[in-house]
């Protein structure tokens, strides 16, 4: 899948400006947390602001860089690819890689490399994402149980995770 259709099945669930105070992340904007617009816009030497006025262009730049590039996702198959970037988005980076690792049958260490890349291009596609999409339900379920403040989000976790597992099926 293209990193433009990619980006466009995540904006879907990410919405727009929500300040939410049961939201661990805080300020979002379309997903983006303040506190990663902040780090965004100080690597490009620019002024912090409110992510309320982040601009389509640094979200598109910020997706790319922060969770697509950082898992590899233009090195796996469809429907993996969009499995790990939408699972990325919603859980971390590191999260999302472990369990790609931990559907293909590697050592879950959160590095996507060479050895990763091999074993998810060796496996059925589709099996590895709806495994990928398994492990995330858990962690939902999870989180949800270590802090039951959480059950508010659980309805619209769970409809994002049932719309990804359609196009991935």
């Amino acid at each position: 899948m293209s990193y433009a259709k990619a980006l466009k099945f995540v904006l879907q669930w990410e919405g727009g400006y929500v300040n939410d105070p049961a939201d661990p992340g805080g300020a979002t904007n379309c997903g983006v947390t303040q506190a990663v617009y902040d780090a965004w816009r100080a690597s490009a030497k620019q002024p912090k602001q409110p992510v309320r006025q982040i601009t389509a262009g640094e979200v598109e730049a910020i997706y790319r860089a922060k969770y697509w590039n950082a898992c590899r996702c233009g090195d796996l198959p469809e429907p993996v690819d969009l499995a790990v970037f939408d699972s990325a988005v919603n859980c971390g980076v590191s999260r999302a890689c472990k369990w790609l690792q931990e559907a293909a049958g590697v050592v879950a260490d959160g590095d996507i490399g060479p050895k990763t890349i091999a074993a998810v291009k060796a496996a059925d596609a589709a099996v590895i994402a709806g495994r990928v999409a398994a492990l995330r339900d858990a962690h939902y379920s999870r989180i949800v149980k270590a802090n039951p403040r959480l059950a508010k989000f659980s309805k619209g976790w769970g409809n994002r995770l049932d719309s990804l597992k359609e196009v991935i099926a």
